[in-house]
């Protein structure tokens, strides 16, 4: 037995020995060791072996792997909804970690936000002492996105620079990362109201083609696309239910007409859908509800019961102001007026025309009668009492020696005698 208690204390000194041995080679130095076969000689540096070889005199080294470089990146960020309007303020609040197996130092972190945001107030860097291995931090920056952007996603860029230590040795490094912030342009396509037909100019008939017109202007920076125009009720027929306009670019204007039938007369109440989708993709609708009074066709004898489409229904209705006949009557006898003088006029013209060509007859026959016309003019004289007179006076005046004045006297009508006088 006791034979048995030796042998088993020893076996358990040996195990114990070897778990002594095992512990001490394990808490030996990681340094790496060399030792020189013919010198026996133990040489270290800073925890690195040097092997001299005595015949040769090489030298080897061991340098140790360097470890990963630290990795930082942006887990998560925000900007105060889904997107931000042009011209408005929002804080860009971003998160970011050390995914990395070191720590890092000394970090500068820089926005900028390129051509679309500026920084709304401080500045645009930021210091971080230093972030562990694992660990984030969440930074907020105020910001603005300028009232020219375009619209859509636009990006921003967030940039670090660290410094770590690797074994033993201090290294930087610098990482760029973008974000993308939608931005939206504000929603200013306008559409005004409809324009119906006029029933002054002919209104809408029953079985008669008509249109109504929508003018749009596009007032914002963005364009707005998929443009359509749907007319929706009963009571009318149309060759396209649904008109599609197209894309309008900023600032583009036009003009919609959509084309129908009224059905049967009466009031025709529908509703004019003008949906588009703006500058950030999402569909919009603008409603414009119509109301329209239908007339039936009139129907006229001259052709066959056919309707003149510009024949106006209140041309039988209507009468002639009071002011338009008496126009007529001062322009017509202004007219009538104006033919009495010129035939007034005439007629004296004609007059004087014919009192001339008898003066120029009794000259000539004044120059062709003789002296003894005289005698007989003077026996006329007696016969008329007028006449005589002037005859008389011819005769003394022809004993002067005045024959042609008594010839002359002879030749005088009645009536012409007392000019033929004054003139002798």
């Amino acid at each position: 037995m006791s034979r048995l208690s030796r042998r088993a204390a020893a076996i358990l000194s040996a195990m114990a020995a070897i778990v002594m041995l095992v512990v001490a080679v394990l808490s030996l130095p990681s340094a790496a060791l060399a030792v020189d076969s013919e010198a026996g000689k133990l040489q270290s540096n800073n925890g690195v072996a040097l092997a001299e070889d005595g015949d040769s005199g090489s030298d080897a080294t061991n340098v140790p792997t360097a470890g990963p470089v630290p990795n930082i990146i942006i887990t998560n960020f925000t900007y105060d909804g889904d997107s931000v309007a042009a011209g408005s303020s929002f804080n860009l609040a971003f998160t970011f970690q050390n995914m990395g197996q070191v720590a890092v130092s000394n970090m500068v972190v820089t926005v900028d936000g390129g051509e679309s945001f500026a920084i709304a107030g401080g500045s645009n860097t930021f210091y971080v002492d230093a972030l562990w291995a694992g660990y984030f931090m969440t930074q907020t920056v105020p910001m603005q996105a300028v009232a020219s952007a375009q619209s859509g996603a636009q990006p921003v860029t967030v940039s670090f620079r660290y410094e770590y230590v690797d074994a033993g040795v201090r290294s930087s490094n610098q990482s760029d990362i973008k974000i993308s912030v939608p931005i939206s342009q504000p929603d200013r396509f306008e559409v005004s109201d409809p324009v119906l037909p006029d029933e002054s100019t002919g209104g809408a008939y029953a079985g008669q083609e008509t249109t109504i017109t929508l003018e749009y202007v596009n007032k914002g920076k963005g364009d707005v696309s998929n443009v359509e125009a749907t007319m929706e009720g009963e009571g009318f027929d149309a060759t396209q239910k649904t008109q599609y306009v197209g894309n309008v670019a900023s600032g583009a204007t036009g003009s919609i007409g959509y084309a129908f039938t009224p059905q049967a007369a009466g009031d025709l109440n529908a509703t004019l859908k003008i949906t588009y989708e703006d500058s950030d993709g999402q569909s919009k609708t603008k409603e414009f509800p119509i109301a329209l009074s239908v007339m039936d066709m009139p129907v006229t004898p001259d052709n066959g019961g056919m309707v003149d489409p510009n024949l106006d229904p209140n041309a039988n209705n209507q009468t002639v102001p009071w002011w338009t006949w008496l126009l007529a009557v001062v322009a017509l006898a202004v007219i009538v007026l104006i033919v009495v003088l010129v035939v007034r006029r005439r007629k004296k013209k004609a007059k004087a025309s014919d009192i001339d060509e008898e003066w120029d007859d009794w000259s000539a026959g004044d120059a062709n009668t003789g002296a003894p016309s005289a005698a007989g003019g003077a026996g006329a004289g007696a016969t008329d009492g007028v006449t005589g007179t002037v005859g008389t006076g011819a005769a003394q005046a022809s004993t002067s020696g005045a024959h042609a004045t008594a010839a002359d006297t002879e030749s005088i009508p009645p009536v012409a005698a007392p000019t033929a006088a004054r003139h002798a």
